[in-house]
């Protein structure tokens, strides 16, 4: 059993059969962390010190990264005491994960092709999350599937999962095809490490693509519920999408000081902006310097902002995201 260290003195124990990720949750450190596959490149982290071994393939490390000491610890291994140059995320240290049986409440189509799914938790077990996260849902067959939480926490344990239909998929044929309320089914969360943090910024700027919005509504959720942790002068919400109808939700927290921008890539755009998110905010011309990014939605967006944003001043530090990677 090796010994992993991080940078701000935290340690746990980890074996070659686990991933330093696994390791850590099991004894309860938090580090960031969202698909768990290797492919979104969140949970990134330099070696400083001792051996580690691949378990699965580090898809999102460049070959620049990897041949440098860069690691996924969704991936890897400690053959060695090792030491990250990585801190854990102090937010998520009591955010237990648990699988729980459900309920379909209610089923909503908002567009032709995104459905809105409220789960019901038995009142007994409720689930406890931060406003960012998502879970699996276990259907039929043990099939098992990524949604993230679109809601706060409510008092009455409700859960809104707002999900887009994939060709062929065999999660969307249930969703859309099979799904009915009442049905029983099972969750495992909460999940990833996307959620608000305590950061010196007066701007904060928060991207969406496609159904990258619902995490995102969480948070505003929890910014309209609690004024005390909205401590910025000024809220930017892009949302993403190819055509007026991709925009599926009103776009409405009254009481916060938000611009809202709808941007569209695809066709003409009558209320906003033309072209992509990361874009959008460019020519906005807000203060990167003094701002921290929240981004939802395609690897693709994620990977072309994260670059521009901080290719124009924006700390990297303060780039948040949680990449939604593709599953039938």
């Amino acid at each position: 059993m090796s010994v992993v260290k991080l940078k701000n003195a935290k340690f746990f124990e980890c074996s070659q059969e686990q991933t330093m990720l696994e390791a850590a949750r099991a004894q309860g450190i938090a580090l960031e962390y969202s698909c768990r596959t290797g492919r979104c490149g969140i949970c990134k982290a330099q070696v400083l010190d001792g051996v580690t071994m691949p378990l699965r393939e580090e898809g999102a490390l460049t070959s620049t990264e990897s041949s440098t000491g860069v690691i996924l610890t969704c991936c890897r291994a400690a053959v060695t005491d090792v030491k990250l140059d990585l801190e854990d995320l102090g937010e998520l240290s009591g955010i237990k994960v648990q699988t729980l049986p459900c309920r379909i409440q209610t089923l909503n189509m908002l567009s032709e092709d995104v459905i809105e799914v409220v789960l019901r938790m038995p009142p007994s077990s409720p689930l406890y999350y931060l406003p960012g996260q998502y879970i699996d849902v276990i259907g039929k067959n043990g099939l098992r599937r990524s949604y993230s939480i679109a809601n706060a926490p409510r008092d009455d344990g409700k859960l809104t999962l707002q999900v887009r239909k994939v060709p062929h998929g065999e999660m969307s044929r249930y969703w859309f095809e099979e799904a009915k309320e009442n049905d029983l089914l099972r969750l495992e969360g909460p999940l990833g490490t996307f959620c608000l943090r305590q950061t010196q910024a007066s701007q904060l700027i928060l991207l969406a693509t496609g159904t990258g919005i619902a995490p995102i509504s969480a948070i505003l959720e929890q910014l309209v519920a609690n004024s005390d942790i909205n401590t910025y002068h000024q809220i930017h919400l892009y949302w993403g999408g190819r055509a007026e109808k991709d925009f599926y939700k009103v776009v409405n927290y009254s009481g916060l000081k938000m611009r809202y921008v709808p941007v569209l890539s695809r066709s003409p755009n009558s209320t906003g902006s033309q072209g992509y998110v990361q874009d959008a905010v460019i020519a906005d011309g807000i203060d990167l310097e003094d701002s921290v990014v929240y981004a939802c939605g395609s690897e693709l967006m994620i990977e072309a902002a994260r670059s521009k944003l901080i290719a124009a001043g924006l700390d990297p530090k303060k780039f948040r995201s949680d990449a939604f990677v593709s599953s039938n």
